[in-house]
């Protein structure tokens, strides 16, 4: 039997691996482990009990105000444990954080395959988003699967000579987070937000702005557009922010 490592730490972690961890569980050839960092501690939790999956190894390695260093050595560290004793066939990173590129390294340091889910996201600048980008790119360098959300993701993996029969386009996994949640609060084994300020006659926007660049100059631009949005009649904003 293969085994398969899943490492993740915050919530858009979580949200797009979820649904991966839950069908790769069903395989009668693979035995899936779950590795959580804990960078996002609180609402990673909440995704894990969207989903009823409880990780079989939790680092709990977020602290107040530690730096990218610290959160680095910190999640390589604990990591060395968890692949000695898991010894994995493959592990199972997504998308550019910190826990990823942690990941993917401490796998590459072991020899144990990397996949790379929403591989070749870029902006070609290793600054912006940052360290997302660098986050990622590294990541690439790491990995042997690369599973793309679009084909312009995949093309970006080519121009930067990654093996083609290492990629695959796949989509993205948000989508089957998504359908999950939806069937859930439809069997009624989620409950749902009190959505009863919101006007089914209105379109509905969703905003989301979290990186460090929106922090400053970046936020007043979104929110002067959003004030602009704000004075039409035909849409509503839904602001989450954390």
């Amino acid at each position: 039997m293969r085994k398969v490592l899943f490492i993740f730490g915050t919530r858009p972690e979580a949200i797009k691996l979820c649904p991966v961890v839950l069908r790769l569980a069903r395989e009668p050839a693979l035995a899936v482990r779950v590795c959580v960092t804990g960078q996002h501690r609180a609402m990673l939790d909440q995704v894990l009990a969207a989903f009823r999956i409880r990780p079989d190894h939790d680092l709990n390695l977020m602290q107040p105000d530690q730096t990218l260093l610290e959160s680095t050595s910190r999640i390589l560290a604990a990591l060395e444990p968890v692949l000695e004793l898991e010894a994995p066939d493959l592990v199972l990173v997504q998308g550019d954080t910190t826990t990823t590129l942690c990941g993917a390294l401490a796998a590459f340091y072991r020899r144990i395959p990397v996949a790379h889910v929403e591989a070749g996201l870029r902006t070609g600048d290793l600054n912006q988003p940052f360290p997302e980008e660098a986050n990622r790119v590294l990541a690439t360098r790491l990995a042997t699967l690369h599973f793309a959300a679009t084909e312009w993701a995949a093309s970006n993996l080519l121009a930067e000579g990654v093996d083609p029969r290492r990629i695959w386009v796949t989509g993205n996994t948000v989508i089957d987070a998504v359908l999950h949640v939806a069937r859930e609060l439809e069997a009624g084994r989620l409950e749902g937000g009190d959505w009863c300020a919101l006007d089914p006659a209105r379109k509905l926007i969703v905003v989301t702005a979290h990186r460090r660049e929106s922090f400053g100059e970046g936020m007043e631009q979104i929110c002067r557009a959003l004030v602009r949005l704000a004075w039409r009649d035909d849409v509503q904003l839904v602001y989450p922010v954390h």
